[in-house]
């Protein structure tokens, strides 16, 4: 799916441009990036350093917008209108579509942030308003979003090519939702942790979730979490085994 040089067996992103210390050393062992673009952190300066620094580096650039909550970067609910909400996700995007254009790249991908993302993939209300955006925009954008979620097969009926995502610094639940973050073990801070997850997703085997149970994914790409303080870690261990897989 990536056309970086590095072409791993499965696409390896992160969330950059969000005022994280290792944008550049992340650029150069992931395929794809997310790039905030305003929402919840970003402005026009991060934007066109990140979009350079990816177009150098040879990854898919995708846009990262969120509700406009910079305030609490995005990770809370938030009380908005459809038609608020429509204008400030096409207005990150194309923000960002537009700094793309000025330097001679592709915008690949869009995927939301924080709140956004974990309730869009299972509200269809919400998830239409972010699949019509995208749509105004440019049809031919993908979406990038929770593996196994409901927003999956909608966004496929309407049109969009989805890029189904797991990630390797987080726990999941048996709905296939993410683990809010105050939950204790929710967020994975241990490199051996990460790699147990990474290798079952790899391998298409279950992963235990934190109530209990087990739920398989199926993944078109892995993340890491750009403002997670091991994201450079784990993405250099997760790097060497995609390339031993390739070998």
């Amino acid at each position: 799916m990536s056309s970086s040089p590095r072409a791993y067996p499965i696409d390896l992103n992160a969330d950059l441009g969000e005022g994280g210390a290792n944008d550049a050393a992340l650029l150069r062992v992931i395929t794809s990036a997310n790039i905030a673009c305003g929402g919840h952190a970003g402005d026009q300066s991060s934007m066109q350093t990140t979009v350079k620094l990816a177009l150098a580096s040879g990854v898919n650039i995708g846009a990262h917008p969120s509700f406009p909550d910079r305030k609490n970067f995005g990770r809370l609910p938030m009380d908005i209108s459809d038609q608020a909400l429509s204008s400030t996700l096409e207005r990150q995007i194309s923000s960002l579509k537009a700094v793309c254009d000025s330097q001679g790249a592709k915008l690949f991908h869009v995927k939301p942030h924080g709140a956004l993302y974990n309730q869009a993939a299972f509200s269809e209300h919400l998830g239409l308003v972010l699949i019509n955006a995208i749509k105004r925009i440019d049809p031919s954008l993908k979406l990038m979003i929770l593996a196994a979620s409901p927003l999956v097969q909608l966004a496929r009926h309407q049109g969009l090519d989805v890029i189904e995502e797991a990630f390797a610094d987080r726990r999941y639940l048996a709905n296939a939702s993410l683990a809010p973050r105050q939950m204790k073990g929710a967020v994975i801070e241990d490199d051996a942790q990460a790699m147990s997850q990474v290798e079952l997703l790899l391998a298409n085997e279950p992963l235990p979730t934190l109530d209990g149970a087990w739920l398989r994914l199926k993944a078109d790409s892995i993340c890491i979490h750009g403002d997670n303080e091991h994201a450079l870690s784990f993405a250099k261990l997760i790097s060497q085994r995609l390339k031993r897989m390739r070998n």
